[in-house]
């Protein structure tokens, strides 16, 4: 069987949405797979080191979360080791990622993190994580503080929200429980997102999990769950406009279960022999790129043109990206212990 789960249906027809902000989220969504492709391209050139796992064919959850539904730079964004696309919705300039990648003094970590561990205090970015499921605590720490400033201390400013992204095998997590309680006992403005790409690593997601349907568990902290086709960046608009309200209102956590795919394998270093050929192809036929770009064309909120433009656009950024990671310096030797502590201003 290709597919146990079917995708849940969605009503494009009923959709809100202008010209200028269909075309930002084309703009996004092209600008974290050309990224990737890019990456795929300078790691095999042996340009980066490490293990780099790629995003392409989840820029519907990225974009129609942090695009279509926050306010980046503002609101609070944790993510995974599967990050970049995550950072470059987020605002992080593409220079910065791709030169955190090469390891490079000017990437938004300095060169210290590389591709699992992204971070921008400038752009709200709360972090890649290696360990699975690490940065859903450190997700609600932003979201609590965002509480406590404005219920306790009185800032009417702190209404931020936090968007925690974590893939499946995370929901098995004793940290995804854990959290999740206590999101839901104190109301904190957060969304939780799982990226349901069906593959923790090698394992299938219905062999791992007594309950393969994770929006369900929402249920269990008396908390909002929802589904949502992860392959359709305006169905995950939707359902992350609706959350986020929630969560600025102080209603408190949703779980949002996005069901998507990655079309490469685990890492760079997958040679990816386990997904079987129908599998992939079930998941190739539904682009969330190609599915925006038709979308927009049939309700002509776009030309083909102005797709093309938008193409060319990214793919001008991205080698630049690359241009300024390949000539900016490697970390200084001096610096070998700084930032481990913080700093004075």
């Amino acid at each position: 069987m290709v597919q146990e789960r079917t995708l849940p249906t969605f009503n494009a027809a009923t959709v809100k949405i202008t010209k200028e902000e269909g075309l930002r989220l084309y703009e996004d969504m092209t600008l974290g797979r050309f990224f990737e492709d890019k990456c795929a391209e300078m790691y095999y050139r042996g340009k980066m080191f490490g293990f780099v796992h790629l995003y392409n064919g989840q820029e519907a959850v990225s974009t129609g979360i942090i695009q279509g539904a926050m306010r980046p730079g503002e609101d609070y964004v944790s993510s995974t080791y599967r990050d970049h696309v995550h950072a470059l919705s987020a605002g992080v300039p593409a220079r910065e990622v791709m030169a955190e990648l090469f390891g490079k003094a000017t990437g938004c970590s300095k060169g210290r993190g590389g591709s699992m561990h992204m971070f921008s205090a400038e752009h709200r970015l709360l972090g890649g994580y290696a360990f699975v499921a690490e940065g859903i605590p450190v997700a609600s720490g932003a979201a609590f503080q965002s509480k406590y400033r404005r219920e306790v201390l009185g800032d009417e400013s702190a209404d931020q929200v936090t968007a925690c992204f974590f893939g499946d095998g995370a929901a098995n997590n004793g940290q995804f429980f854990e959290t999740l309680n206590m999101a839901a006992l104190w109301k904190l403005p957060i969304i939780f997102v799982v990226e349901n790409n069906k593959w923790a690593i090698g394992m299938a997601h219905e062999r791992a999990t007594s309950q393969p349907e994770i929006y369900k568990k929402a249920s269990v902290f008396n908390m909002v769950g929802v589904e949502v086709d992860g392959m359709d960046v305006l169905a995950v608009r939707e359902v992350a406009q609706a959350a986020v309200a929630r969560a600025r209102a102080g209603e408190g956590p949703t779980l949002i279960e996005a069901l998507t795919y990655r079309f490469r394998g685990h890492s760079l270093a997958d040679p990816d022999e386990l997904r079987s050929k129908d599998e992939k192809d079930f998941w190739f036929a539904r682009d969330p790129i190609k599915k925006l770009a038709a979308y927009l064309l049939e309700h002509d909120l776009a030309t083909e043109a102005e797709l093309k433009a938008i193409e060319k656009k990214i793919q001008g950024v991205v080698e630049d990206a690359v241009k300024f990671a390949e000539s900016s310096p490697e970390p200084d030797s001096s610096e070998l212990y700084r930032f481990i502590f913080a700093e004075d201003e």
